[in-house]
């Protein structure tokens, strides 16, 4: 049985609930909640959590563009297919939902596609927050649309290729 553990990391668009075990992180959730909640001990902390925490730092540093973090997917084949390939879509880059679709072969399961993604539970590591809808507006996100408009400006403000880091 796996035990679940949580800490807080407190960004610069509200706190954020990194959950996980020592397998990998299971969930980036944003919170509503005004200050940080103490959980486990920083040394009972599974490393994958603190490497996840280390590397959200360095994404709202500008200094990351892309996260090593191992990850535990709980969700369907399908979910799961869309979720890795979310995982694909270049710091910076928006596609539509019909994109995605056509990118895992599935060029009818727009909404299914659409369903998956809402049940994403690791915002910014599986960016769904670079999905649009197909008019180009900004649709849907669990952490609010302005969390979302906040991410992707910052993805474009703080983008450099690989060769210059």
């Amino acid at each position: 049985m796996r035990t679940i553990q949580t800490i807080d990391y407190v960004s610069p668009i509200g706190i954020i609930e990194i959950s996980g075990t020592e397998e990998g992180v299971c969930s980036i959730l944003f919170t509503d909640r005004e200050e940080s909640i103490p959980h486990e001990q920083e040394e009972k902390c599974p490393q994958p959590l603190r490497v996840c925490r280390q590397q959200l730092e360095e994404y709202f540093a500008g200094t990351r563009q892309d996260f090593t973090v191992p990850m535990w997917m709980d969700g369907t084949g399908f979910q799961k297919t869309v979720w890795n390939t979310l995982t694909t879509i270049p710091y910076a880059q928006k596609i539509t939902y019909t994109q995605l679709a056509a990118l895992i072969g599935k060029e009818n399961a727009v909404r299914a596609v659409g369903n998956a993604n809402g049940k994403n539970r690791l915002n910014i590591i599986v960016p769904c927050h670079r999905l649009i809808g197909a008019n180009g507006s900004l649709t849907g996100y669990s952490g609010g649309l302005w969390r979302k408009e906040w991410l992707q400006n910052h993805e474009r403000s703080h983008q450099w290729s690989p060769k210059q880091k």
